[in-house]
């Protein structure tokens, strides 16, 4: 009787409807099978791409249970996650969605394969003088490579290592510095190789709630005050340069390194990088290469988000804007009725096309090269692709079920408002640090977290402007939180890729790493998310929270002979 547990869900599964409400009477806490799996698998295999399927499988064949037919509901379940998929693909947000993540790593191909952005390293490296600005220098490089983190950990390393060799800074000082200006920037950054999956997470997230018409890009740009783990951890890198201050198995490292002894990686970042997408032998180094097609980028994007968005404008709100072009009412409206996806893909595509041209005009490459770097560029970006069709998916399978009713209904009258989002940080920051992966937590815990933080707010009292801010608190504790465990995984590709960059032990990496990761962790929760949870504003928090970054390092770290 290995099914008999099954029986009871069984007997009830004849009565299942498509109507979310009624699926969550009937299936009761069986609702919240598949992300639960999805959970429990991504800490057992670290795999989230196996774990997001299954989890999905397991919803599609809770759906199509009929008549008892176990045998013909895992058939009906495989072929619902084939049409969610296919589904999901169709939709033409989707679609603008996944054409702009694949453009932008187009354009980071070609500014890499053009030699831009090394230029831009080089030249920044020739400005430190000292260990001190040599660190503010890989930081500052960081913050340039904005765009995607898998960029920042392959270029700022490699450049940067013999420039801190030379001043005596540790490798595992350097591997950090690379780590946390990877994803932390990235993930902020309001155009970026991250920013196409997190927008789409929000869409999704606020359909469950029965928001169909919400500005996903607007609700990002929101959440960037509320980031405070990036913001902390960008701002203790700067403080741990200026006073020259360690703590923890850093201190050790870097003492050191002052005394001459470096530690060397035994991996070497050549194994891994793609050697198709240096920048090519015997060309002249310019950091326009890197800066115009940014550039264009940038602008473009936010020219796209004018336009789409006056185009749909009606009514006296068009008037308005008409008359006052330039207004920042018209600038409002316009990028709040903007469609972001159709916006950033057609940025992204124009930067491509600029960084073609100028490739050809240079003579770095031909056309024909030109495009096959490009076409190499959306290939690095596949993962992200399925883990958006994925996520998408089960999304959508929750929704049918019903689980976020469920949810809502089990815990809203009895979780406190204050302490949500600390425990969505918590439990984002686990999902991440078990599976080496942000994008596979934000793609399992969005669904869940917009609800419920719409929920809670509701039954706490809350209601228009207060419960939208509350609401964007609990998205950014997900996007955050996912970030804080990557940053702390040792399976993290990141991480790996930081090691290598540095040329480091990746335990090294990890063991000097993590000390600081979860230091600022606790200032975020403490002295962010728990405080604006309770009304505090937001500005408050982020002032105390750097003034806290700055007394951990002044009080805790001790000083480092230079």
């Amino acid at each position: 009787m290995r099914f008999k547990f099954l029986l009871p869900l069984l007997a009830l599964s004849v009565f299942a409807f498509a109507d979310p409400d009624k699926n969550a009477e009937i299936f009761g806490i069986w609702t919240l099978l598949p992300p639960l799996i999805a959970i429990v698998l991504a800490f057992i295999t670290k795999d989230v791409i196996l774990s997001l399927f299954i989890g999905v499988f397991s919803g599609t064949f809770l759906i199509n249970i009929i008549n008892e037919n176990i045998f013909l509901a895992l058939i009906k379940g495989f072929s619902d996650i084939v049409a969610r998929i296919v589904a999901s693909m169709a939709d033409s947000w989707n679609a603008g969605i996944m054409l702009q993540v694949l453009c932008i790593g187009g354009v980071v191909a070609l500014v890499t394969k053009m030699g831009g952005t090394k230029a831009l390293a080089l030249w920044l490296s020739k400005k430190a003088k000292t260990g001190i600005s040599a660190q503010i220098s890989t930081w500052f490089m960081g913050i340039l490579i904005f765009f995607d983190d898998y960029a920042n950990a392959l270029i700022v390393g490699p450049i940067m290592r013999p420039i801190t060799d030379k001043f005596k800074v540790s490798r595992e000082k350097l591997a950090f510095i690379i780590d946390a200006t990877a994803a932390p920037i990235a993930g902020i950054a309001i155009i970026s190789t991250w920013v196409g999956l997190e927008i789409s997470l929000i869409k999704d997230g606020y359909n469950l709630i029965g928001i169909k018409e919400i500005n996903s890009y607007g609700v990002f740009i929101e959440t960037i005050p509320y980031r405070f783990y990036n913001i902390f951890m960008l701002f203790f890198i700067i403080c741990t340069a200026f006073m020259a201050r360690e703590y923890g198995p850093m201190l050790t490292a870097e003492r050191r390194a002052r005394n001459g002894e470096i530690h060397y990686g035994k991996i070497n970042i050549n194994d891994v990088e793609d050697k198709t997408l240096e920048a090519k032998d015997g060309i002249k180094l310019q950091s326009s290469n890197a800066i115009v097609p940014i550039m264009v980028l940038i602008i473009g994007a936010f020219v796209s988000f004018y336009f789409s968005g006056l185009g749909a404008l009606e009514g006296e709100v068009l008037k308005s804007a008409q008359e006052n072009p330039f207004s920042f009412n018209t600038f409002r409206e316009t990028f709040g009725a903007a469609d972001a996806s159709v916006a950033l893909f057609q940025s992204a595509l124009f930067a491509s096309i600029v960084a073609i041209f100028m490739g050809v005009w240079r003579k770095i490459f031909g056309v024909k090269e030109a495009i096959e770097t490009w076409v190499k560029g959306w290939k690095t970006m596949i993962i992200t692709i399925v883990i958006l069709l994925l996520a998408w998916s089960l999304s959508s399978t929750i929704k049918e079920l019903g689980t976020s009713k469920y949810l809502v209904e089990l815990l809203s009258d009895t979780t406190p408002k204050f302490i949500l989002p600390t425990a969505i940080f918590i439990l984002g920051s686990f999902i991440s640090f078990s599976t080496g992966t942000s994008y596979g937590t934000m793609g399992i815990l969005m669904p869940l977290a917009i609800p419920l933080a719409n929920a809670v707010g509701i039954s706490s009292g809350l209601e228009g402007q207060e419960l939208y801010s509350y609401t964007i608190i609990s998205i950014s504790a997900v996007l955050t939180g996912a970030i804080f465990g990557d940053h702390c995984s040792p399976i993290s590709d990141t991480t790996i890729l930081s090691s290598m960059g540095a040329g480091c032990s990746h335990i090294d990496h990890v063991s000097t790493q993590i000390v600081y990761a979860v230091s600022v962790g606790i200032i975020a929760i403490v002295i962010g998310y728990i405080p604006v949870a309770l009304g505090i504003s937001v500005w408050v928090s982020l002032v105390l929270g750097l003034i806290a970054t700055w007394s951990l390092v002044r009080f805790v770290g001790k000083k480092v002979e230079l």
